[in-house]
């Protein structure tokens, strides 16, 4: 009876679920960019809200927010030369999703 019962759980061990199923969390990245000329703008603040996490562009204009409950979320965009602006994405579990900012500069 031992031997079936430890049969068993190694049984399941090995044919457990997938790693996918055991995804909770989800990410957001992205580009911005000048909505005139297209060029990838570095430095940008990014503020999501509302986990509060922040994160700042590298100079080819990319971000990324990972580890994210499944939710829809606002990222505020802010730089000193550009009129700030948000965009609204939805994350969902084991998922990527894009969330690209063209923003437009400051008269």
């Amino acid at each position: 009876m031992k031997k079936v019962f430890l049969f068993a759980v190694l049984a399941m061990l090995f044919v457990g679920c997938t790693e996918d199923e055991y995804t909770l969390f989800g990410s957001i990245n992205g580009v911005v960019t000048d909505i005139n000329t297209g060029e990838p703008i570095g430095n940008v603040s990014l503020t999501l809200s509302p986990s509060g996490k922040t994160s700042v562009t590298g100079s080819d204009g990319n971000y990324e927010f990972i580890d994210l409950e499944a939710a829809q979320y606002k990222i505020q965009a802010r730089h000193a030369e550009y009129k700030t602006d948000t965009k609204t994405v939805n994350v969902l579990a084991g998922e990527t999703v894009r969330g690209d900012i063209q923003l437009t500069p400051k008269e």
